[in-house]
């Protein structure tokens, strides 16, 4: 696909973007279900929105247009949202680097609450070499975005375990590529935070095939991620379940993280106020994404894996989420 034309479908999908109340900006709508065993799943109406620190678009945070998520390299169309890492802006290349999260219909973010609850989502990690990271997580952010210029419609407010903002907790649901993944809850305690986390990652774990090209759970293909917080209460174990071509793959169980800063019941605890869903894609100068896929984590290698052969060698590369879940454990998607 030329990049010319990646930014026109960007655009053009984006036209149909709406506006959310309280803020001039062009929000992309993304439809999500909240689901319950009784009742099923009731789609919500949802959309998505920069971070207010996206620095190709050219709108100021709160007024941005489709052209501004185009140039940022988002895109929604249905249930999905496409995140480009590059994007073509006359003959330069951009390191867009996106970061999006979820809005409600009133202009704050969804407040996703799920202690002893589950978080699906379909995604295609085809795309993702090594090196890359698309990222789909949970920061304990401020519904209103915290009281900045324009709040949660420009996209204000961010926090993370890294003290990014500002420290709060952090549940990485899913940091991967095509050839590893890992799943780190990222505790706090005020500002003193588990910055390393507590996570499973399946390769590290001697399960070296189960998230690969070609495995058991085969990332050159799209497939469902379920994520089930388990405890009544107070969060007791972390479990993952991927279904592939009609599949369900056991994909580990997390049930200990005996860190300084709360573990798993503070985790839980952070879960059951409620956390924002923000989705990423981005690389990494410093360690070259080592941490989630190479050595003991991964197979791959820090030549392949620095950000320039990234750009050179994978110029176009995307995450895909859609079809986003939430809701009673064993209610958002079929056995």
């Amino acid at each position: 696909m030329s990049f010319k034309l990646l930014y026109t479908g960007l655009l053009s999908s984006l036209l149909t973007s709406v506006a959310v109340s309280q803020s001039s900006e062009q929000h992309p709508s993304l439809p999500t279900w909240k689901c319950t065993t009784s009742g099923g799943c009731v789609q919500q109406n949802t959309s998505v929105v920069l971070d207010k620190d996206s620095k190709y678009a050219q709108g100021g945070a709160g007024s941005r247009t489709a052209a501004d998520y185009a140039a940022m390299g988002v895109s929604t169309s249905g249930d999905a949202v496409t995140m480009y890492h590059y994007v073509k802006s006359g003959n330069t290349l951009n390191p867009a680097s996106p970061r999006i999260y979820l809005l409600d219909s009133n202009g704050e973010y969804v407040m996703m609450k799920l202690l002893n609850q589950e978080l699906s989502v379909d995604v295609d990690y085809s795309a993702v070499p090594c090196g890359e990271n698309g990222a789909f997580y949970l920061s304990e952010m401020k519904a209103d975005g915290g009281g900045s210029s324009g709040g949660a419609a420009a996209g204000q407010g961010y926090c993370d375990a890294q003290c990014q903002g500002y420290c709060c907790n952090e549940m990485d649901i899913l940091e991967a590529n095509a050839r590893a993944t890992a799943l780190t809850p990222h505790p706090c305690q005020g500002n003193s935070c588990d910055k390393a986390g507590c996570g499973y990652n399946p390769y590290a774990s001697g399960q070296r095939n189960l998230w690969a090209t070609g495995g058991t759970v085969d990332t050159t293909k799209p497939f469902t991620v379920v994520t089930q917080f388990i405890g009544s209460g107070t969060l007791t174990q972390i479990k993952r379940i991927y279904t592939q071509n009609g599949k369900q793959t056991d994909g580990g169980t997390l049930s200990s993280c005996n860190d300084g800063q709360g573990g798993l019941a503070g985790m839980g605890q952070a879960l059951g106020r409620g956390m924002v869903l923000a989705m990423s894609i981005w690389n990494d100068a410093a360690q070259q994404m080592s941490w989630l896929d190479a050595g003991n984590n991964g197979p791959c290698n820090i030549q392949e894996s620095t950000p320039a052969n990234i750009q050179a060698q994978h110029p176009d590369t995307h995450v895909v989420f859609s079809n986003i879940r939430w809701g009673d454990i064993g209610s958002t998607a079929k056995a």
